[in-house]
């Protein structure tokens, strides 16, 4: 598939751009034709069924799930529903990947079919999820159940961005407030002295560092830019990331904080995936992909080849030693129920509850660090100063 900018003009002369999907340049000239356009310039972008020129997020996904689960919910047919979607949509981009959808299930597509187009655009879970309602004729209730979990892992996002917004802004005046001390208030003091090597221990190491700031500050530019690319490369390392991963869930303090949310979206997804008819193989292959977690991905392998073996699920997960054993404990008692998709559902809720206090001890742990910081840094400075400004006062009551 292939994404085409254009500028075009209609029969009464308006002007219009916007973007069309299309096979190759003759498809979209006929699509243009149909549209009553005429394309005075035009520019093609490939895109392929891997990698979409459009990803919609989180946000986007719940509005447009809801909005399908509340039309047709109410009688509309799937292609009526989809056009009037399309409509809804403000970017160019998003409407022209709906607008290829509804024209391909006008010309009989299954719904899934034309989102497995664009697999880059839609997660695998929605498209997953998506065939099953179909081929259950609850596309409906799926949408809704759509909607709701990507309702969720919205609200997830901007919780833990509204809560990371203070750290941020503290962390930027550290780095203000430490880059105005040696850059302005050291030096003052430093001047003060006539002989340097009569300078304290401490005011020479805090001098070498002012002296460092304001001459050779792109050392550390180019450090820094170093660390991130680095880091950035690394994580790209299928070995390193899974250690990387690893120490997420397992590192203290932090580990069993973010072990609580992936445990939410994970109870969650799976008992989405599961009460929709789903085989419990392709359940946890989906499950353990939406966490996006390398590690749990590797587990999740043995508990995959485990439970095709006839193992249970709760002793296979048990045994990757990834969630904590209540919700081990609650997956051992859903088998046995035959209730296994309903508990899943109830403690999901109870998880998520669970993430949002997990993500607040998360930044309450680093505000205090980085107020620890700003102090010892202040102190460090006041102390080195304060001989310089001591020896100040001495001289001039001498005279």
């Amino acid at each position: 598939m292939k994404s085409f900018s254009y500028i075009a003009q209609d029969a009464r002369g308006n002007q219009k751009k916007g973007v069309i999907i299309a096979e190759d340049e003759q498809a979209f000239l006929a699509k243009m034709k149909e549209q009553g356009l005429y394309a005075k310039d035009y520019q093609e972008s490939d895109s392929d069924n891997s990698k979409s020129m459009y990803k919609f997020s989180s946000k986007e996904l719940y509005f447009n799930c809801r909005q399908l689960s509340a039309m047709l919910t109410s009688g509309l047919t799937l292609v009526k529903a989809i056009d009037i979607l399309c409509k809804e949509q403000e970017k160019e981009k998003a409407k022209a990947i709906w607008t290829d959808i509804y024209e391909s299930v006008q010309k009989g597509e299954s719904f899934s079919e034309c989102l497995e187009k664009h697999r880059g655009s839609f997660p695998d879970f929605l498209i997953s999820m998506v065939a099953a309602g179909e081929s259950s004729g609850s596309l409906d209730v799926i949408m809704q159940r759509m909607a709701n979990h990507y309702a969720n892992e919205n609200k997830l996002k901007n919780t833990i961005k509204s809560a990371m917004t203070y750290p941020l802004i503290l962390m930027v005046l550290c780095i203000v407030i430490v880059i105005f001390l040696f850059t302005f208030i050291m030096p003052t003091f430093i001047a003060m002295y006539d002989d340097p090597s009569t300078m304290p221990a401490l005011t020479k190491m805090l001098a070498a560092i002012s002296d460092f700031l304001k001459t050779k500050w792109y050392i550390l530019v180019i450090i820094a830019a170093a660390l991130f690319f680095g880091i950035r490369y690394a994580l790209k390392v299928p070995s390193f990331r899974i250690k990387f991963d690893r120490f997420l869930i397992k590192g203290p303090a932090v580990g069993p904080l973010i072990t609580k949310i992936y445990t939410g979206r994970f109870a969650r997804t799976l008992s989405s995936l599961y009460s929709s008819g789903i085989p419990m193989v392709e359940c946890l292959q989906k499950s353990s992909e939406v966490l996006g977690n390398s590690y749990i991905d590797a587990c999740f392998e043995d508990v995959i080849s485990e439970v095709k073996q006839g193992e249970s699920l709760s002793a296979a997960i048990t045994r990757t030693n990834i969630f904590e054993p209540m919700f081990c404990s609650i997956i051992y008692v859903g088998e046995e129920s035959g209730a296994l998709d309903s508990i899943l559902e109830s403690s999901s809720e109870y998880y998520e509850e669970e993430s949002d206090s997990a993500v607040q001890r998360l930044v309450g742990m680093v505000e205090p660090l980085l107020l620890i910081f700003m102090a010892i840094i202040i102190g460090l400075v006041v102390c080195g100063i304060y001989p310089a400004l001591y020896g100040s006062m001495e001289s001039v009551e001498n005279e």
